[in-house]
């Protein structure tokens, strides 16, 4: 079975990549974040096109923000949209949904990004993700969250550490709230795949960021402990992040029991660019 997780950055802009994308990796579970429309909306954009693929949808949205989705063609059953008792900004906003595909609780999850250190959106976003974690905690064994995360996991996950000095994704208490999710015994399938390796998941469209190979892996897999042995090859699609009017994020892979392309990653196919650049100030805009 093959999963994957994007932040397409709007679906409405994404679908001439999104289609073709779908009919090329054949994925069995797409999760897809900042969709951007309301549940309506998407269903008349796409509804007839993922039911020719063979794709069921369950969709979180909220128009012009935001937006949540799941695509799955081996079951979708028990759907859960949002984190019941969860915090808003002031409502709960669209930002999760679950549901069991395949045998396994999937979750499809877009992170506050947090703004500024210390912000009330940064604090919501700290709560959302102890909310999340409540949330995952009874279906962990079984479980896979997937999504972007706007947390780099460590200094490794950022191309320099030193130009994120100061901002969020980074800090202290985002990382620390972050390791509790996965200390429910989830796994990051992609970083224990590829222990030393450079990768990432997300570049700024300005200042040449992505053709620099200057990004931050944000965008992660968490594999509970009854998938993540399955895992046959995990890895990050950044083919999909090039070419004309792309998301900002790249698809994250994960193949189950068995791998199609073959094991291949971490990033396919690997930038030209090589390590990326240090120093340099961030671009800043939301990830």
């Amino acid at each position: 079975m093959r999963i994957a997780t994007w932040n397409v950055n709007s679906v409405k802009q994404r679908v001439p990549r999104l289609l073709p994308w779908l009919d090329e990796r054949a994925p069995d579970v797409v999760c897809l974040q900042e969709t951007k429309l309301s549940d309506e909306a998407f269903t008349e954009l796409l509804a007839d096109d993922l039911a020719e693929r063979g794709y069921e949808v369950a969709g979180h949205g909220e128009g012009q923000w935001n937006g949540v989705a799941l695509l799955s063609r081996v079951g979708l059953s028990d759907v859960v949209r949002g984190l019941p008792g969860g915090p808003g900004f002031p409502h709960q906003e669209a930002r999760a949904v679950s549901a069991v595909c395949g045998g396994l609780r999937v979750w499809s999850v877009y992170v506050p990004n947090g703004r500024e250190p210390d912000s009330d959106h940064y604090r919501y976003k700290l709560e959302w993700l102890r909310a999340l974690r409540g949330a995952v905690a009874p279906h962990a064994a079984s479980a896979v969250v997937c999504g972007d995360v706007n947390i780099a996991p460590t200094d490794a996950d950022v191309f320099d550490p030193a130009a994120f000095a100061g901002h969020t994704h980074v800090t202290a208490p985002e990382r620390a709230e972050l390791a509790e999710l996965v200390g429910l015994g989830l796994h990051d399938v992609v970083r224990e795949r590829w222990p030393d390796e450079v990768v990432f998941s997300y570049w700024d469209y300005r200042a040449g960021m992505f053709h620099q190979n200057r990004g931050m892996r944000i965008d992660l897999v968490l594999a509970g402990s009854e998938v993540a042995p399955r895992r046959a090859a995990a890895w990050v699609d950044r083919a999909a992040r090039k070419g004309s009017k792309p998301s900002d994020h790249a698809p994250v892979v994960l193949d189950l029991d068995e791998a199609p392309d073959g094991d291949v990653g971490p990033m396919v196919p690997p930038p030209s660019a090589g390590a990326p650049r240090r120093g340099g100030k961030l671009p800043q805009s939301q990830a």
